[in-house]
């Protein structure tokens, strides 16, 4: 997962944060910063041929200019993958309910790399294009954009590392005692050395930048899969703590005004129910070992677990004026990143 960091989004200025510690018997209390969100203001309306979350950013940027380079990078990548999107097909994939109970009681994401409706190159277009961008924005090494502007013009070079990141995640759960296949496609194998490894055309390429990119790069094709699947499918009996569609990480949640979190993976923007508190990376429900911060307006909150050290950030539906917007939400708490990586959480 990117994590959309300004270089000098985590030195913070005296009034940026207001801590207070957690009091005994358990309880978090909220830790308070000053600057880090947006105030409360109606959502601007988007002008003609403008996505709202790209009109929202633009908001957000003009009242915090200390993350206007995240910001940038952020629009920029919302119109490539929207430029992308508008081109994918709708996918066809039809779930027989009775299969549907049996991967929930396995714990096996739904969708299959098979089901997937990619062109192969809008994806090397979107692997490169994305490697641009980030690197326009200092976010990736020169070298290893130089090693991915080699693949994405290197034949189906791209193809085995797309397959293979993919199914890292989405062949999570326990095997089929019964032995009946589902259908999902081998992944190849590949090195098993960090990145990939050099050849004579491109030096090695980091791992997690591969990682970065490659979720970039699919995001488009999965998050149509998703808006599709999650229609036509109920979802409500999956317990797991990844994505039931892709496999995928939760990148963010929402608190719906009925009081329920929902999770938001971080590859295909899909949702489903989990624990109001429970940590999503190592399972702790333990309340007094959950610390829980939020922004002054009370818009977004932060669960930390002090047993993994890993925190997800969470956008307050209860009482807000607009439905959350993850491209823009994930860019506006920052300052909330700033304030959970000090105390020694990590993402």
């Amino acid at each position: 997962m990117i994590r959309l960091v300004p270089p000098k989004a985590q030195t913070r200025s005296p009034e940026a944060a207001i801590l207070t510690q957690k009091p005994q018997h358990g309880v978090a209390a909220p830790w308070v910063y000053n600057s880090a969100v947006p105030h409360e203001r109606p959502t601007q309306r988007p002008g003609r041929g403008e996505s709202r979350e790209v009109a929202e950013l633009k908001r957000v940027r003009e009242e915090h200019p200390e993350i206007a380079s995240a910001i940038d990078m952020q629009i920029a990548l919302i119109d490539l993958q929207r430029r992308v999107r508008a081109r994918v097909p709708m996918p066809w994939i039809e779930v027989d309910r009775e299969w549907l109970k049996r991967q929930h009681e396995l714990g096996r994401p739904l969708l299959r790399f098979k089901d997937i409706p990619l062109d192969w190159t809008d994806v090397r277009l979107m692997f490169r294009q994305t490697a641009d961008i980030l690197r326009r924005f200092d976010t990736i090494e020169a070298a290893d954009h130089a090693s991915i502007q080699t693949i994405s013009r290197s034949g189906n070079a791209l193809d085995p590392l797309v397959i293979t990141w993919y199914e890292g995640a989405a062949q999570r759960g326990m095997p089929d005692p019964a032995g009946k296949a589902d259908g999902q496609a081998a992944a190849p194998e590949l090195p098993a050395t960090p990145g990939l490894p050099a050849t004579d055309e491109a030096p090695p390429i980091d791992a997690d930048t591969l990682d970065q990119v490659l979720l970039l790069t699919m995001k488009p094709f999965l998050e149509r899969c998703a808006e599709v699947v999650q229609q036509r499918t109920d979802f409500s009996t999956w317990t797991q703590s990844y994505c039931p569609l892709c496999g995928g990480d939760p990148e963010f949640s929402v608190i719906t005004p009925a009081a329920d979190r929902l999770l938001i993976c971080s590859r295909c923007a899909g949702r489903w129910r989990f624990h109001p508190l429970a940590c999503p990376f190592c399972g702790n429900a333990d309340r007094a070992q959950i610390t829980s911060f939020a922004s002054r307006d009370g818009r977004y909150r932060i669960y930390a677990c002090d047993v993994c050290l890993r925190y997800l950030k969470a956008y307050d539906g209860r009482n807000a004026p607009r439905p959350v917007m993850v491209a823009v939400d994930t860019v506006a708490t920052l300052p909330l990143d700033a304030a959970a990586m000090q105390r020694g959480y990590r993402g």
